[in-house]
């Protein structure tokens, strides 16, 4: 510790210059003795200090390579090479370390074994909680909350920091439109004005109002960009975008995250413009670093600069990271390329070292924010640690959640909410008894077997007899249930067929349990069939059979082309994968002691075939020939165009009316919107009020419909409130392909309702 106090005071004392690309403002800030500090200044000053492998060193990042709190690695052991890149300074990050005593470990080496004395930044995927899992982002993005979001973020903050940890890898706001693909999940779905919202809720849920206090970690917006786009929904693909869907759809919730201050990017896997993001200048020098004035840093992919090589845009490492840094990219995750490359790269003037400061300064800025400098162990301390993880208040907070992410998609003759007593209730599925799938993917942290299951948060409501019987499996019995492997779905086992089919008979309601296992979705899990995997239609069908009052809870972390259920099943419910608390949500929701109002943040298709499908579609010139026999227009021979769920639906156990839709022009760009809402139902409710326009002629064709704004209204029954929406330049405007934000004169539709087929509107024009 010593070394790391001298080094403090050899910073505080020195403050010469040191000219660098995209030099930003100076920042100052105030450490807990009240000193001021200049951290440019003060990042010159090591700078000055480093030599250029030490600076290559902060812009290498590995992943957990031995337990450090036992001996170190074996030489000529691939870790025993980390090891020593650690001792000798040429490590400014680790990945996939957690805990206080393991990571203690490795910043005592990185702080009081190296020349320098830097500490490391660790990262890690906390997705959707740490220890304490809640709902998929997507689930969460259901709920339309952006306050609960943002709360959510924040507890997977305090928890993971108590770990040691100050840094996630989220949140993805890649905007997708195809259910395909599996990373859906991890998501807030198909709207960047939507999207936006919802990322700018978790970073200020995850960074707080001060990233050095010791309950914030560091956000990383990824995957920039265009990486909900790959081709066919399938992972690491390549995706083919126009510019004008790059600014208007792809970009805003990056534009929207960097405003609010998100210290880290992410690149992405995919091609833009035939050109891997890694070393994408347009997306990372351009439109990140000079256009936004992104003045955090920017880390690869899992060795996605080496990868560059097997798309066939480099012909080496060396090149790769050449052409890396070049682009813009700071960080090097796991590739090896800079450590290895880049000081021969500058010896050889193939790369100017001002690069190299550029990135190493970025870095060094985000651990001076962090407060890591100030003390490098502040996150560090093993009884706070035992103290936070897992404490109750997470759990409850993460009830909260999953109640407010779920979505009724259909109650016909009020079959929910459920009786509370005198009822015989069978409840049939695998996914009934799971405690492990409904934790969803990316829970890295976590422990098998720790959700509440359906049964259990069934059974707190005595006065029912429940009859639990599997029915079938969803995956086979010799699926590893890991983040890394492949699962095989359950084709022919229907060997529990009868035993549901006897317990349904007897009963007067069936809940059904079914979706996918919880590693159905997530990172290079895409799908070329997005129905109910394996035997569970069949199982749903044959139940259907003998009792047709049927609850069909489904548990999914994408859409799902569910067109029978749709038509024949009386109840459904959208329970996603909700994290610890799924089964006393869920059951709080069938039994009514929670109203759901959870909207789709993704459409639902009826078909596979539709896919990709999404409510912002653009018209084309032959929209409309249902009125007639032609068949000269944009459509389907076997199937409508319309969705089976659209974008923003949702029900509830009571109901809502819009009326009294008025627009006022309140200035030359600003209208005033205001509409009004009753609820008209027996019961309490929320009902998400959307608010969409559509910009009837302009220079370039725009959507049928954009959401440009939504509002969480709760009213007790019978009550009516009057909404008011304020559009503005920010929400009248769009992107040119040139990347231009302009708005234009001219008539705009106004649409108000509980989803994206409102029907209420009225007009409007800008002068």
């Amino acid at each position: 510790m010593k070394k790391a106090l001298l080094f403090y005071m050899i910073l505080m004392s020195i403050s010469c210059q040191k000219s660098t690309p995209d030099r930003v403002t100076p920042k100052t800030t105030t450490t807990s003795n009240g000193m001021q500090l200049d951290y440019e200044k003060r990042i010159d000053s090591l700078l000055n200090l480093m030599t250029l492998e030490e600076k290559i060193g902060q812009m290498n990042q590995y992943s957990g390579f031995w337990d450090a709190t036992g001996p170190s690695p074996k030489a000529g052991e691939d870790a025993d090479s980390k090891y020593k890149d650690l001792k000798k300074g040429l490590v400014g990050s680790m990945l996939n370390v957690k805990g206080v005593a393991q990571i203690k470990a490795l910043q005592k080496i990185a702080v009081e074994d190296t020349r320098l004395g830097i500490p490391l930044i660790f990262g890690y995927d906390v997705i959707h909680g740490f220890k304490t899992i809640g709902p998929i982002p997507l689930a969460e993005s259901a709920s339309w909350d952006l306050e609960t979001i943002k709360k959510s973020a924040e507890n997977a903050a305090e928890e993971t920091a108590a770990s040691g940890i100050n840094w996630t890898f989220a949140p993805m706001v890649d905007i997708s439109r195809d259910a395909r693909w599996g990373r859906v999940m991890e998501g807030a779905g198909e709207d960047p004005y939507l999207g936006s919202k919802i990322g700018v809720a978790r970073v200020q849920g995850f960074q707080g109002d001060d990233l050095s206090s010791p309950k914030t970690i560091a956000a990383c917006a990824k995957h920039f960009a265009a990486y909900g786009f790959a081709e066919a929904g399938r992972e690491y693909n390549t995706a083919d975008i126009g510019t004008s869907t790059l600014y208007n759809i792809v970009f805003p919730p990056f534009k929207a995250v960097t405003d609010a201050g998100v210290r880290t990017f992410m690149n992405a896997f995919n091609l833009v413009n035939d050109i891997p993001a890694t070393g994408n200048v347009f997306l990372q020098r351009d439109v990140l670093k000079r256009d936004w004035g992104f003045d955090g840093f920017i880390v690869s992919d899992w060795g996605s600069i080496g990868e560059m090589t097997t798309h066939g845009y480099t012909n080496s490492d060396k090149q790769a990271a050449e052409l890396a840094v070049k682009a813009g990219s700071d960080m090097d995750m796991e590739s090896s390329a800079y450590v290895k490359e880049l000081a021969q790269l500058v010896k050889e003037g193939k790369v100017e070292e001002a690069l190299i400061d550029d990135a190493a300064r970025r870095i060094l800025r985000v651990k001076f924010e962090l407060g890591l400098f100030e003390d490098p162990y502040r996150y560090c301390d093993a009884d706070y640690e035992k103290t936070v993880v897992g404490k109750k208040a997470f759990h409850d907070d993460a009830l909260d959640m999953a109640k407010k992410s779920i979505v009724l998609l259909k109650n016909e003759n009020n079959l929910l909410p459920l009786k509370k007593e005198g009822q015989k209730i069978a409840l049939i599925g695998a996914l009934a008894n799971d405690k492990t799938s409904p934790l969803g993917n990316w829970r890295i942290a976590a422990d098998d077997g720790t959700a509440v299951s359906v049964i259990e948060g069934l059974a707190a409501y005595s006065d029912n007899t429940v009859t639990y019987a599997k029915g079938a499996d969803v995956l086979t019995a010799d699926s590893k249930l890991s983040f890394a492997h492949e699962v095989t779905v359950n084709e022919t086992d229907k060997s529990g067929f009868s035993e549901a089919i006897s317990v349904a008979k007897t009963s007067d309601v069936v809940i059904m349990v079914l979706g996918e296992h919880g590693l159905q979705s997530g990172e290079a899990r895409s799908r070329t069939q997005i129905d109910l995997p394996g035997v569970q239609q069949s199982l749903l069908e044959e139940i259907y059979k003998v009792n047709q009052n049927i609850v069909l809870v489904l548990t999914n972390g994408r859409p799902l082309a569910i067109p029978w259920a749709a038509e024949h099943i009386p109840a459904i419910v959208e329970a996603w994968h909700l994290g610890v608390q799924s089964g006393n949500a869920i059951a709080q929701v069938l039994y009514g002691d929670y109203n759901p109002s959870g909207k789709l943040p993704m459409t639902f298709p009826k078909n596979v075939g539709q896919v990709p499908i999404f409510y912002n579609n653009k018209s084309t010139g032959r929209p409309d020939g249902e009125t007639n026999d032609v068949v000269f227009w944009s459509h389907y021979i076997d199937e409508s165009n319309a969705p089976l769920y659209p974008f923003g639906y949702g029900l509830s156990y009571t109901s809502f009316t819009y009326k009294n839709l008025t627009t006022q022009k309140t200035a030359a760009r600003h209208i005033t919107v205001t509409v009004e809402l009753t609820n008209t139902g027996q019961v309490k409710g929320k009902e998400v009020v959307q608010l969409y326009i559509h910009d009837k002629y302009a220079s370039t064709v725009r959507p049928v419909k954009e959401l440009k704004g939504f509002e969480l209204v709760a009213l007790e029954p019978q009550e009516t409130k009057t909404i008011t929406f304020e559009l503005t330049e920010a929400e009248l405007g769009f992107y040119t392909g040139q990347g231009e934000y302009i708005i234009e004169p001219g008539e705009f539709d106004v649409f108000l309702g509980g989803d994206s087929n409102a029907k209420l509107s009225t007009t409007f024009s800008l002068d």
